[in-house]
């Protein structure tokens, strides 16, 4: 058996996304966001859809690369086998929406909301999501990697199969949150809410130590240097 401070193996990694090579152009006119509209195969290159609304939405096999999608508003929307790439999710909002085989690289998610929904085989890499929300959403080999999380709220969420490997969660909420299973490496955790959550979690010995200063707190106990 490992010993606590020793993090343990991380499960499969996420499936990638499997978009097809060739992809049609979309356009603002005839591919903006609509109601319980069907996309596939689109590539959203260089495209302002910020504050849109949309309701029942999928979208399969997409490519998202430099577009504005902020302030967004997507309820019951899909992504599926999707690639994100420098693009502007910035306070859009997703409830009760999912995230299957998608890949999120160098974008911004600053108050992304994805509350009350579902991710599976997705990677977030060197991106921005602070202050994002996650409150219930359920993850499923999701993993973040290199990402600043600074003030992200994960509330009651299942994360049970996320991991994040050298990313910034301080002053990250967990309040109330599953965490069996849950990777953390090489990341900050300076000021998280809801210590307590971390049970069953693996942690790396250098992420111990400063949550343990974080849970003495959080219980009320005095640490003093002898």
């Amino acid at each position: 058996m490992p010993s606590p401070s020793t993090a343990r193996p991380a499960g499969p990694p996420p499936a990638r996304p499997r978009p097809p090579k060739a992809l049609e152009l979309a356009t603002a006119d005839e591919d903006d966001l609509r109601d319980e509209a069907t996309y596939v195969a689109l590539g959203y290159y260089d495209i302002d859809l910020s504050g849109r609304c949309a309701k029942g939405a999928e979208f399969d096999q997409c490519r998202f690369n430099r577009a504005d999608l902020s302030g967004t508003s997507l309820v019951k929307v899909s992504l599926t086998d999707c690639l994100i790439e420098n693009t502007n999710l910035a306070n859009l909002r997703g409830d009760q929406s999912s995230l299957v085989r998608v890949a999120v690289r160098g974008s911004r998610l600053t108050g992304l909301q994805w509350i009350d929904g579902h991710l599976r085989d997705v990677t977030l890499l060197d991106s921005r999501a602070d202050l994002a929300v996650f409150r219930s959403a359920r993850f499923r080999a999701v993993q973040f990697d290199d990402c600043n999380l600074a003030g992200a709220d994960f509330s009651g969420a299942d994360l049970t199969g996320a991991s994040f490997s050298r990313c910034d969660l301080s002053g990250a909420q967990f309040s109330g949150a599953k965490m069996t299973g849950t990777r953390l490496v090489g990341c900050t955790l300076a000021g998280i809410g809801g210590v307590t959550s971390f049970a069953g979690a693996s942690i790396s010995t250098g992420d111990l130590i400063a949550l343990s200063r974080t849970l003495a707190t959080a219980l009320d106990i005095t640490v003093e240097d002898a």
